[in-house]
């Protein structure tokens, strides 16, 4: 049973890395491809936009269809789509792959959390829902750094990591995840899926969700050219800060967990989202520094993740009943963000220049 949910985690694993570990690797895609960095960060958003837009709609498609057949399809698109961003010979097809590539992430990630829940006794569900979500904050930890510093080299590289993790969780979970109780009957549809917004609590906490990641993004997925003054192009300097904002996610996550829980989640949403804006705007001055550029990757993740435990838990929190659904506008929610902040951060630093964008991201404070 844990082996099982570990493949899973692993899938969910490749998936964050794919999604994320762009932001360490726009220098080098953007000097192949001969393409600005601002063009090459839109790859990041490419991918967020699709998977937030295909999420809803790809599951109601294949509500019939069994959940093994659904998984191992994912994970087959995911990996074939990062096999021909590996080889994509210019900037518009590598583009074209990653629509792709999320199009196999927003089948796989909420599918595997469903199975988590039906492979493990009611009593571990919660335990079994972690596990295959920590794949996504272990990737921030592991798989970025790992790999930014393969992609130093040569980007693809990079690329073939991912299909390496994504080709692992395919063969593990072909071999070993045999019998899935089958889907329901009665799926809800699209229109269904997206009633809850009509609830105007509902709508505003899923605007919450994309207005954070939105600021929180338009400076992660540019944080090499942020933290350039402190590492001098040096890829090795770019994948310790990181490793170190990694840790720090996955910390993150077990404190606001925690944090909701003892303080109530307006404590948690006002406390990181003020240090998260504190933090932006005191980048353009820590990263001058590796020292304080580490500071930095330490203090914005451990507010980010700790608002991000929060948010859906506002959410679900309006309509328990209703609680999964709520759950999946969160996630559009937050890909949303994550696509817009791809634009919002490359339009701060055509307006404000390579030291002072992050500034732009200091104007968002849930509440």
């Amino acid at each position: 049973m844990r082996l099982r949910l570990l493949l899973l985690a692993l899938g969910t694993f490749a998936m964050g890395t794919d999604s994320m570990v762009i932001a360490g690797i726009l220098g080098p895609v953007a000097d192949d491809l001969d393409v600005s960095v601002s063009a090459a960060g839109q790859l990041v958003t490419v991918f967020a936009l699709a998977y937030a837009l295909l999420a809803p709609v790809l599951a109601t498609l294949t509500a019939g269809w069994p959940r093994r057949r659904l998984l191992l399809t994912a994970l087959a698109v995911f990996t074939a789509a990062n096999v021909l961003s590996a080889l994509a010979p210019s900037y518009g097809p590598l583009l074209a792959t990653r629509v792709l590539a999320a199009a196999g992430a927003a089948l796989y990630t909420p599918t595997a959390n469903a199975v988590a829940t039906t492979i493990v006794p009611p009593e571990r569900r919660g335990r079994a829902l972690a596990t295959v979500l920590g794949g996504m904050t272990v990737a921030t930890a592991l798989g970025v750094p790992l790999g930014t510093w393969l992609g130093s080299a040569d980007w693809r590289m990079t690329m073939w990591l991912v299909v390496a993790l994504g080709a692992a969780a395919f063969i593990g979970l072909a071999l070993l995840l045999r019998e899935l109780p089958e889907p329901p009957a009665a799926a809800p549809g699209l229109r269904e899926r997206l009633t809850p917004l009509t609830d105007r609590r509902v709508l505003g906490a899923a605007a919450t969700t994309f207005a954070f990641f939105l600021a929180f993004n338009s400076v992660y997925i540019y944080l090499s050219t942020a933290v350039r003054p402190a590492t001098g192009g040096d890829a090795q300097r770019l994948s310790l800060i990181l490793l170190v904002s990694g840790v720090a996610s996955v910390a993150g996550s077990w404190v606001g967990g925690r944090a909701v829980d003892r303080f109530g989640v307006r404590a948690v949403l006002l406390t990181g989202s003020c240090a998260a804006a504190l933090a932006f705007t005191t980048l353009p001055w820590a990263a001058r520094s590796m020292p304080t550029a580490l500071g930095y990757a330490v203090v914005t993740p451990l507010a980010g993740w700790a608002v991000s435990i929060a948010l859906p838990h506002r959410l679900a929190s309006l309509d328990p009943a209703n609680a999964p659904l709520l759950i999946s506008l969160n996630s559009s929610a937050l890909y949303l963000g994550i696509a817009a902040g791809g634009g919002a951060g490359s339009a701060a630093i055509a307006l404000l220049g390579d030291r002072w964008f992050p500034l732009a991201a200091t104007a968002n404070k849930p509440s």
